[in-house]
Parts: structure tokens; C-alpha cells; sequence
């Protein structure tokens, strides 16, 4: 089994950072496989609603989206990371998760779910919201821990001082293993029917 870890922050190996190598330690440990994917600190293109993806090869921007959709079969489990901008996640982030998603098929249907997110001082649990909107929406098994996923700091050093944040992040990957674990046992996920859009407005 094996999780992909999504760092959204523009540092690469900053607070979020610090936050997802918890989880993946912690998977690890339980004989999951963790990798993790930094979206990097360029800028990161948001969708267009141009309908490329409908083809089925991807975006059409061809940046990291299309590497990990192409990869998707490889992961059973995803845990997306972000700092917290002004109480959001980062604009990198929606803009790569609202393109992934919305090119995906659904292929991310079944898969086990986590949103973690870093903070100095507030905003937390609305970024926390933001990025858990994309797991509810896909079909997906959202995760849980003993508090909300999310870890105080404003450096990394900061962040390995907030020992219940980290225990957060412990508990988030043992509930993931667990999910996992269960999946693995129970077999395939349930099908679903095909899916209804009704537009309220005529």
C-alpha cells in the first residue's frame, strides 16, 4: 500500500512540510510506503473551464497535475498539505487541486483522504475545510484524528515544539492505516450509479 503525501507549499521543506514527514514517518513505520510530492514554488496555473481534459489525456497545462493522474493507480491514499494564508489554503494548492480533480474521471473514487495544514497562530480550521471540500465531493474516505489535522509554528523548529500537533499528526496516519488496512481486507469499493447534474436554474 502506499499514500502520496502533496506538499502545497511554496517551501519546500518548511512547515507543512515538517507537518506531512510526521504522517509519512508514521506510515512508514506501519509498512505503508509514503512519497512525497512537492508542487514546487512557481506559479501554478488555475483552470479554465476550457474542457481539455474531457480527452482523457490530462491537463492541458501538462504540469505536475497530469504526473500524478497518470501515476494515480500507484496510491491508495492521498494527504494534501498547506500553510494558511490569510485563514485559506494556498492559492497554489486550490489552483493545482481544482485542476487534478476536475481532470481526474473520478479515479480518485474509494481512495483514503486527509487534508493537514500549518499555521503560525489562526485561520486553520477554515483552510482545513477548504481542502477537505475536494475529498467529500470524489467519492472519497476522509480520514480523521484526535483534534483537526493541523500544526502550529512559524519555522519548522517551532513546529517540532507543538507536541500535540505532532500527535495529531501520528494519530491521522495510524486512522489512515487503519482505513487502508480495512480496505485491503474488505475488497473492491462499492459502485456507484452514474452520476445525475441537475441544474436548479432554467
Amino acid at each position: 500500500m502506499k499514500v502520496l503525501l502533496l506538499n502545497g507549499s511554496p517551501h519546500k521543506n518548511g512547515c507543512t512540510a515538517t507537518a506531512l514527514a510526521e504522517v509519512g514517518n508514521t506510515l512508514e513505520a506501519l509498512g505503508i510506503q509514503a512519497e512525497t510530492f512537492w508542487i514546487g514554488n512557481k506559479p501554478v496555473p488555475s483552470c479554465i473551464a476550457c474542457g481539455g481534459c474531457r480527452n482523457g489525456n490530462g491537463c492541458v497545462y501538462g504540469d505536475g497535475v497530469n504526473e500524478i493522474l497518470q501515476r494515480n493507480q500507484e496510491f491508495d491514499g492521498l494527504v494534501v498539505g498547506s500553510p494558511v494564508y490569510y485563514g485559506c489554503a494556498s492559492g497554489q494548492i486550490m489552483s493545482f487541486l481544482d485542476r487534478l480533480f476536475f481532470a481526474s474521471g473520478g479515479c480518485f473514487a474509494g481512495k483514503a483522504a486527509a487534508a493537514v495544514v500549518s499555521c503560525r497562530r489562526g485561520g486553520a480550521s477554515t483552510a482545513f475545510q477548504q481542502l477537505n471540500m475536494f475529498f467529500g465531493i470524489n467519492n472519497m474516505v476522509i480520514a480523521t484524528s484526535q483534534y483537526w489535522n493541523q500544526v502550529h509554528g512559524n519555522t519548522p523548529q517551532e513546529v517540532r515544539q507543538d507536541l500535540e500537533g505532532l500527535q495529531t499528526m501520528r494519530t491521522l496516519a495510524r486512522n489512515l492505516a487503519w482505513i487502508l488496512q480495512c480496505q485491503q481486507a474488505g475488497g473492491p469499493a462499492p459502485t456507484h450509479e452514474a452520476k445525475i447534474s441537475t441544474n436548479f436554474i432554467r
